[in-house]
């Protein structure tokens, strides 16, 4: 018994450990805090800090219960409308790896998209209650997109048949927090980050990020294409 209990408590460890090492980077690469950081100080131009520092705490606060709810529930909303796994995978991979292509071919593009989503008409989000805004458009869709949710939902239902399920969903969780802590400091410090990053070295980070989320795209889809091919094998034999 002593025996088999730590065997299932290696075996969640590292269920969690894989699932974490697979969803930080896609999660991080496909939400670009650094990126986003630098359109979130135009967006908050002429805030108090103490005003930037609440509505980034809200706004990190509204994108963790997104990703949240898609890494849990988006994969058996999609069930209970009869789309399998394999489908969810396949949809999922491709949207992840053509985001990552358009933004590691042209990065300026994307930035003007989420620039466009983050400031109304061409002007910083100035509502009379700071919070109105922490939402939409800040948390929806600027710093949590289709895509994002797109990635988690992929995620959250891409817990391999040898794996125990509790402990994988943990690892992608922790995840998510350990990718919203990181757009809570940096959104909170985004007037310094200007400063230091600049343009040029954000699109670096953003080019970096996106050759990952490209590569984690193409996983994704390998995952679902074999999903299907196991599935004809099965039916054939």
């Amino acid at each position: 018994m002593p025996f088999t209990l730590s065997f299932l408590q290696g075996s969640a460890i590292s269920s969690a450990t894989v699932a974490f090492l697979l969803a930080f980077p896609a999660l991080f690469s496909i939400v670009n805090p650094f990126g986003a950081s630098l359109i979130f100080a135009q967006a908050t131009a002429g805030r108090s800090q103490r005003e930037i520092l609440a509505l980034s705490r809200l706004v990190a606060f509204y994108s963790f219960m997104i990703i949240l709810s898609s890494v849990w529930l988006g994969g058996k909303v999609l069930v209970f409308f009869g789309i399998t796994v394999s489908a969810l995978r396949v949809a999922g991979g491709l949207v992840v790896a053509v985001r990552a292509w358009n933004l590691l071919q042209s990065p300026e593009t994307m930035e003007a998209k989420k620039e466009k989503q983050a400031l109304q008409g061409g002007k910083t989000v100035m509502a009379p209650n700071w919070s109105d805004s922490a939402f939409f458009p800040l948390a929806m869709p600027f710093t949590v997109g289709p895509g994002t949710i797109a990635v988690a939902i992929a995620l959250g239902s891409g817990c391999p048949p040898e794996q125990p399920f509790l402990p994988y969903e943990l690892g992608v969780t922790f995840a998510a927090v350990c990718v919203v802590a990181i757009v809570w400091v940096t959104y909170s410090s985004s007037e310094r980050l200007v400063s230091f990053l600049g343009v040029t070295g954000t699109r670096i980070v953003s080019r970096m990020a996106a050759l990952v989320l490209l590569c984690i795209g193409v996983q994704i889809l390998a995952a679902g294409v074999q999903g299907y091919a196991l599935q004809i094998w099965h039916a054939m034999k």
